[in-house]
C-alpha cells in the first residue's frame, strides 16, 4: 500500500475528529443508529439478582444429573439434514459471488451514498445486515462465513510463491489484538455515522487481509489469525446446525460445544474471553453510569481539538485493555480454584482451554440481546434502500419495537447463561472422574458466570445515553 494513501485514510478515520467529535459519536457506535431501543421497565436491581439466581439455581439441577451416558446421549444426538453436493456446491458458488458484490456495494456506497446515517447503505448494511443480523445468524443457525467471506473468495485468487509459515509462537494472540483494535476503533471513531470514514476503514481491512493471507495462506491467515473469521468459528459452535463426517447435522443449540476438542494455540482461551468482554464494553460505554465515571475525567479535554480527541481515544483504550484483563483474570482464577476443589494434576492452562467453550453462549446470548434490538429497527431502512443504494429515499422506515422487547432482551441474555452452565458440566464429567469431582470443579465457574450474568443483565438494562460531557 503506498504511504500516501495510507495516511489519507487514517486522515479520514482519526485526524479530522476532535475530542467533541470523539465523544459526540460514542453513542452512536452500532447501536447509537436506533433511537426506538429503550431499557426494560424492570428495576435494575431486580433484573441484575435474577439473573444471578437464576444460574445458581441452574447449576443446582444440573448436579442433580449425573448419568454420564444420559448427558452424552443429549449432546450426541443429531439428525442428518439432506445436503445434494450438487445443491452445496452451487449455494456455496452463489453465496461467495455475493459476498464479494455485498463488498464492492459498501465501498460503493461509502463514498457515493448520502452522507445520512440511516440513508447510507453501507452503513446500514454493515452495522444492521452484517453485525447485527448476519452475526447472529451464525449462532442462532449455523456459520457460513468460510464460504461468504468475501476476502477469503478473493485471496484464493492471490499469488502463492511467496508465502511463509505462520510463527507457531504467536497462536491465537494476533486473533486477540486484532479483535480488540476493532472494537477500540469503533467505539472511539464514527464509523456508524461517517460513511467515508466506514469505507476508509473496510478499504483498509481489505489491504491488511488480503496482504496477510498472501503472506501466511488463505487457511492459515482466516483460520488462524482473521478476528472476524475466528469470532464466526466460534459462534459457529453454538448453533444447531453443524458439519459432521456424514454432512450437515442437525443438533441441540450448544451441543457440538461439548465435543471433546480443545484449542490448544497459545491465546486461544483469551480470544473467547476477549469476545465475551468486547460485547459487554460495546453496551457499557453507552451506559448512564458510564458517563458519571468518564465525564469528570473528560470534560476537560473536550474542546482541546485534536490533542484532546487523541486523549480520549487513548482513555478508552486503556479502559478496554482494563477490562479485558480483568475478565480474563477472574477466568483464569476460576480455572485454578477449580483444579484445587478437585486436587488435579492438570496443568492450569488445560483447565482453562477445556471450559473455555462454556464462555461461548454467554457472549452468543449476550450479543443477541445486544443487537436483536436494533436489527429488528432498522432492518426496514436496509430494505427500503436496497432499491437505491445510492440514495434517493425520501423517508426513512424504522420499527417500533413493543414496550416488553426489553424483558425478552434480558431472557435471551440468562438463556445464553443457562446453556453455558450446561456446557461446563457436560465438560465437567468428561474432564474429572467420579460423580462429586465433576460437580465440585464447577463451583468456581459458576461464580464467575453469576458475575458474568449480573454484569450483562445489569448493562442491557440501562438506557443508552449520550455523553453529557460535550
Amino acid at each position: 500500500m503506498p504511504f500516501p494513501t495510507l495516511v489519507a485514510i487514517l486522515d479520514v478515520l482519526v485526524a479530522r475528529w476532535t475530542a467533541q467529535d470523539v465523544l459526540r459519536l460514542l453513542p452512536a457506535h452500532v447501536g447509537g443508529l436506533s433511537d426506538a431501543a429503550a431499557a426494560t421497565q424492570v428495576p435494575s436491581w431486580l433484573t441484575v439478582v435474577t439473573g444471578g439466581v437464576l444460574v445458581g439455581a441452574s447449576f443446582l439441577f444440573n448436579s442433580l444429573l449425573t448419568d454420564h451416558k444420559g448427558i452424552r446421549a443429549v449432546n450426541g444426538w443429531h439428525a442428518v439434514l439432506p445436503s445434494p453436493a450438487v445443491f452445496w456446491r452451487a449455494g456455496a458458488t452463489l453465496l461467495s459471488a455475493a459476498g464479494v458484490a455485498v463488498l464492492a456495494l459498501v465501498l460503493a456506497a461509502s463514498v457515493l451514498g448520502p452522507s445520512t446515517p440511516t440513508t447510507n447503505l453501507a452503513i446500514l448494511v454493515v452495522w444492521v445486515g452484517w453485525w447485527a443480523g448476519y452475526a447472529m445468524s451464525t449462532y442462532l443457525v449455523g456459520n457460513s462465513w468460510p464460504v461468504v467471506n468475501p476476502w477469503r473468495t478473493l485471496a484464493r485468487v492471490l499469488p502463492t510463491s511467496s508465502q511463509r509459515p505462520y510463527p507457531e509462537r504467536y497462536g491465537a494472540w494476533p486473533s486477540v489484538a486484532g479483535l480488540l483494535a476493532l472494537v477500540w476503533v469503533e467505539v472511539v471513531s464514527p464509523l456508524a455515522a461517517n460513511p467515508q470514514a466506514l469505507g476508509a476503514l473496510v478499504a483498509a481491512y481489505t489491504v491488511a487481509t488480503l496482504a496477510g493471507a498472501a503472506r501466511y495462506g488463505t487457511d492459515t491467515w482466516f483460520g488462524r489469525v482473521d478476528p472476524v473469521s475466528r469470532v464466526f468459528r466460534l459462534y459457529g459452535r453454538v448453533a444447531p446446525v453443524q458439519r459432521g463426517p456424514d454432512g450437515l447435522q442437525l443438533r441441540l443449540p450448544g451441543a457440538a460445544l461439548t465435543d471433546l476438542r480443545t484449542d490448544d494455540e497459545p491465546g486461544s482461551t483469551a480470544f473467547v474471553v476477549a469476545l465475551l468482554w468486547v460485547t459487554t464494553f460495546d453496551g457499557l460505554v453507552a451506559t448512564p453510569a458510564w458517563n458519571a465515571l468518564a465525564g469528570p475525567l473528560l470534560s476537560p479535554v473536550a474542546g482541546n481539538g485534536v490533542l484532546g480527541g487523541a486523549v480520549v481515544a487513548l482513555f478508552y483504550l486503556v479502559a478496554l485493555l482494563v477490562g479485558f484483563g480483568g475478565f480474563l483474570l477472574a477466568y483464569r482464577f476460576a480455572a485454578a480454584r477449580s483444579r484445587e476443589r478437585v486436587d488435579s494434576f492438570l496443568a492450569p492452562s488445560v483447565v482453562e482451554r477445556w471450559f473455555a467453550p462454556s464462555l461461548l453462549p454467554i457472549a452468543a446470548g449476550y450479543h443477541v440481546a445486544h443487537f436483536l434490538g436494533y436489527f429488528l429497527t432498522l432492518s426496514p431502512a436496509l430494505v427500503g434502500l436496497l432499491g437505491a443504494p445510492f440514495g434517493g429515499v425520501d423517508t426513512v422506515q424504522v420499527a417500533v419495537l413493543p414496550a416488553w422487547f426489553g424483558t425478552l432482551q434480558l431472557a435471551l441474555v440468562v438463556l445464553g447463561h443457562l446453556l453455558a452452565v450446561w456446557v461446563a458440566h457436560a465438560l465437567a464429567i468428561e474432564l474429572f472422574p467420579g460423580v462429586l469431582r465433576p460437580i465440585r470443579s464447577q463451583y468456581p465457574f459458576v461464580v464467575v458466570m453469576m458475575v458474568y450474568t449480573m454484569t450483562s443483565a445489569w448493562v442491557v438494562g440501562q438506557p443508552t445515553v449520550a455523553p453529557v460531557y460535550l
